[in-house]
Formats: structure tokens, sequence, C-alpha cells
């Protein structure tokens, strides 16, 4: 189920109207919200809602067990059982293959062939991010940062929650828990915030990223070698945009609809292309997985508590595995591989420039403020180039479209059949709102909070019909749901 389809509409205006009027009963709305969230899950492929209850009936009673165990061995075996039973599940549904394939190439050109168990897997939308979910929630009743839950169905709410179930963002138990366990309530605040990020989550999507898709990112990519060099160019710049706009779109909606539902979810997006450094931009994009891969992979590496040499190992790890979990490709890995030893290189660099230019704080002239705006522009400019070349890799479907698309940059003689003024504009306006307020949506929310409730669902009405009628025709699946 899509969200930006009609049968998603009236999905969640039943959601919305029942979910409401059971307001007095939390429990049996806790109910409700969790069987519309397994139909929403099943609309796919109702299998795997068994794999999704089950998953979260392990980490339930994983919880439990570290809840109710004192002795610091027991509980560490507790924790690595249940978290190493989670990654088993999602290595298998999303990697048996890859593995497979990629040992079958090396047995083979080792001359060493054999037959191995090949099988088609089905890979379950959303596996990785409520897998990673019930990771998060064993590790925190472990860390003693949440609670071991004794409602089963409290669990059932937390993982299986249909606004981020299948694209995220990765919600933390210490957020949402202290939320279910609370009446619910809809306050002006709520509904304006949910009625601006469900709209513009739309335009995002439905608008730019769908209009890039397919006039300019999708042909290009499908053959690099018979576009032109500005084409390539314009198309890279369409893809960090199209991404952008289609990821950060999910999670406005997402973050929307459950604001609508009573319950806060912490921003996934700021402003990633403005970012100055990479460690930055890490801090800006997919801020739930970036957090993730931080507090619970490259901290419990050892972080920067071990020495330069350790923390760029550790950098270069985390950035590695974050890279496979994005897909069972080498060129995933390359890309995560690649931002790995970028962070670790822009820290060596940032370091020793310090150490040859030391920064004095009771210098703020004219000059001093002037010449930190120039690098900070610089900053900038090279970093958004370096996130560019990465993503050719992420979006490429083989080294060999890359090495193509990269090639193509030193022919400007092809003709450029793709880059248009429509296409350029939109790659330009949205590219130029990521130097907009920070608060600029909320600051929208607010202003249009004391609007009486009926004005609320006029105005979504209006803007959807809008977006619609601009909106090229066809529903593009989310790029993360492949995630």
């Amino acid at each position: 189920m899509l969200f930006p389809t009609l049968t998603f509409g009236i999905f969640f205006l039943i959601v919305f109207s029942v979910s409401w009027s059971m307001r007095w009963i939390p429990e049996t709305r806790k109910w409700f919200l969790v069987g519309a969230s397994y139909l929403f899950y099943g609309w796919w492929d109702w299998r795997f809602t068994v794999l999704l209850f089950g998953t979260t009936l392990f980490n339930y009673l994983g919880g439990l067990a570290l809840g109710r165990t004192q002795g610091g061995a027991t509980r560490k075996v507790i924790v690595a059982v249940t978290v190493g039973v989670d990654l088993s599940v999602l290595a298998f549904f999303k990697y048996y293959d890859f593995f497979l394939t990629s040992l079958d190439t090396a047995l083979t050109t080792l001359g060493l062939h054999r037959d191995l168990p090949f099988m088609e897997v089905i890979l379950p939308i959303g596996i990785s991010f409520f897998t990673f979910q019930g990771i998060s929630y064993v590790v925190d009743v472990y860390r003693g940062h949440v609670h071991a839950e004794h409602s089963l169905i409290d669990v059932m709410l937390f993982k299986s929650f249909f606004p981020q179930l299948v694209a995220g963002p990765i919600v933390r138990a210490a957020d949402f828990m202290p939320q279910i366990h609370e009446p619910p309530r809809l306050t002006r605040d709520h509904v304006a915030i949910g009625v601006v990020l469900v709209l513009s989550g739309l335009f995002k999507k439905m608008v730019i990223a769908n209009y890039l898709a397919t006039d300019l990112v999708d042909p290009i990519f499908f053959d690099p070698t018979a576009v032109g060099a500005l084409d390539l160019l314009v198309g890279i710049y369409g893809y960090a945009v199209q991404i952008y706009c289609d990821f950060s779109g999910y999670s406005d909606i997402a973050i929307g609809v459950a604001a609508l539902l009573g319950y806060r979810f912490l921003p996934n997006f700021d402003q990633p292309y403005r970012a100055a450094s990479l460690q930055d931009f890490w801090r800006r994009w997919h801020i739930s997985l970036s957090t993730w891969l931080r507090d619970y992979l490259y901290i419990p590496l050892g972080g920067n508590r071990h020495g330069e040499v350790a923390r760029y190992r550790n950098l270069f790890l985390t950035m590695f595995l974050g890279g496979l979990w994005h897909g069972a490709a080498w060129t995933f890995i390359f890309w995560g591989s690649f931002h790995g030893a970028m962070l670790g290189v822009e820290q060596w660099a940032r370091k020793k420039l310090h150490e040859f230019a030391p920064v004095h704080e009771d210098e703020p002239g004219i000059f001093a403020r002037l010449g930190d705006f120039a690098w900070h522009v610089v900053g900038v400019f090279m970093t958004f180039h370096l996130v560019c070349f990465a993503w050719i890799f992420f979006r490429s479907d083989s080294f060999s479209t890359a090495a193509n698309y990269l090639s193509g940059f030193f022919d400007w003689s092809t003709d450029n059949s793709y880059t248009t003024p429509f296409l350029v504009g939109l790659v330009a306006l949205a590219l130029l709102f990521q130097f907009t307020p920070r608060n600029l949506g909320r600051e929208l929310a607010v202003s249009i909070r004391a609007l009486p409730f009926p004005a609320f669902g006029l105005l979504l009405g209006v803007g959807l019909l809008v977006i619609w009628a601009i909106a090229p025709e066809g529903v593009a699946p989310f790029i993360y749901f492949q995630f």
C-alpha cells in the first residue's frame, strides 16, 4: 500500500476516524492500530506478517528475559542470541542470493566450481527497518536505557506502527514507548504539523522526485553511453535531488501521519546538501540510521576512544556495513566504503590543518569572518560533489554502468537530449530550498495552527488536488522500499 494512492487515503481516513473514537479506551486503540498496521504491511504479501510477528515476539521475549536476569554474563548471552537471530533473519532474506552468487563467481574464477544451494528468496519490504528497531529495543533494555515491556501489544505497536514500518524513520523505543503509555491526545500542533508535513512530503515525492526520475534520471542511467556530458552532469544532480525528495518525502509523510494519530517522531532529514563536510552531511542525512549506526555499531566498536588509527578503522567499518545495509550489491558496498574512507581523510585533514593554522577565537575581525565564509562555501561545494560522485555508484546497477557514467564526462561532443529548462529549474529550485531557514516547515505549521479544524481538512484536500493535478501520471514506489 503506497502513501500517494487513493487506497491509502481511504485506509488512513478509516484508521484516523476509528482510532480517535477509541481514545477513551487506550488498550483497545492499541489493538486496533496494530491490526491496521498488519493490514497495511500484509497488503503486499500477507505471509510476511508472520515474519513480522515472529521477530517481534522474539524481541519481546528477549527483553523480558533481560528484565528478569541480574547476572552480567547471562545478560550478555541473552542479548547476543537475540541480536544474532535478528541479524540471521535479515541476512537470509537480504543477502543469501548475493553471498551465494559472489561465492559461485569466486569459485568459478579459481576453477573450483561447485553446485550451490541457490533459491529464489523474496525480500520482505521494510525488513531492514523493523529489524534495526528490534535490535535497538533489546540493546537499550540491556543497557538500561528503557525498561523491558511486559505488554506484548506495546512491543507489537512499536515495531509495526504503519507510518514508519516499511521505510523508516527508525524509531527508538525510548522515544516511542512513553507516548503509547500516555492517553492519546490530538492537539492543534499535531494537526498543523501533520498537514504541513503530509503535503510537503507528497509534493517532494509526487512532483519533484517523480518528474526527475521519469524524465531525467532513469533514462540517463539506463544507458549513460547514449547521452552527452551535460546530460550526465545534470543527471547526477537530478538523482541527488530525486533520492532526497523521494526519501525525505516519505519521512515527512510518515512523521505527519504519525502526528495526526497523536504520536511524535524525530526529524529524519535536516537540509543535508547545505552541509560543509561529510561529517555534517551524515548528521543531516537519514538521521535515524546515521545515529543508529553511531550508537549500536561505531561506539561499540570503540568509537574514538582508542587512538587515531582505531577511530579511522571504526569509521570505515561502520560506513562499510552501512553500505551493505542498503543493499546486496558491490556498488552499495563501494558507496559505503567510499564514505567511510573519505570521513577518515576529512578528519585527518582537519587535524593537520588545525595543527598548521590554529584557530584563534580572539580574532573575530571582518577579514576572519569573510575567510570563514569562503571556507564554508568551498566546503559545501566540495561536500556536495563528493556525495554526488558516490551517488553514481549507489544508483548504478553495476560497476560497468558507473564506469560508463564517469567516462562520459570526457565526451562533450554527444548531443544532450534530457537537459531541459524545466528539469534544470526543478533541480535548481530543490537545491535552493536546502538553504532556506531550517524551521520553515514548523513556522508554516505555527501560522495555520489557529485555523478551525474543518479548515485543516479543506486545506489538506485542496493541497492534495493541486499536487495530483501537477504531478506526472503513475505512482512510482519509494526508492527506500528496496532496503
